[in-house]
């Protein structure tokens, strides 16, 4: 099984997506920005990326444009992970290019069908 890399500010939603990544026998990578996350990204070539939105620096939105802008990282799909829950998020994320989008607060069941969907 891949790498799930988690890309969260918040230490508590880092740890909660860890203990579900790694409950559906993934390993887990963290990053605690949009910078680390596309540097990370870069060099493991995760299976799938689970990004924030809000966070400070690079926000997930502009990481996001980034991985899918570049050859390296176009191909990993990233799932938007975010408290920000409106069709206005949902959309503007698709359009950076995301494959998919979970709003917090979240079950671990929840997050467990969206990382089954990314083997």
């Amino acid at each position: 099984m891949g790498v799930v890399l988690v890309v969260d500010d918040t230490q508590t939603d880092r740890q909660l997506a860890s203990q579900v990544v790694m409950s559906c026998g993934r390993q887990v990578e963290l990053a605690t920005n949009g910078e680390e996350g596309f540097q990370k990204a870069t060099s493991l070539k995760p299976s799938l990326i689970l990004l924030d939105i809000v966070m400070p620096g690079q926000d997930g939105f502009a990481t996001c444009r980034k991985l899918k802008r570049d050859p390296n990282t176009a191909s990993i799909p990233v799932v938007m992970v975010s408290t920000k829950g409106n069709d206005a998020d949902k959309f503007w994320a698709q359009k950076q290019g995301a494959d998919g989008y979970l709003t917090k607060p979240y079950t671990p069941e929840q997050l467990q069908k969206v990382i089954k969907q990314y083997p």
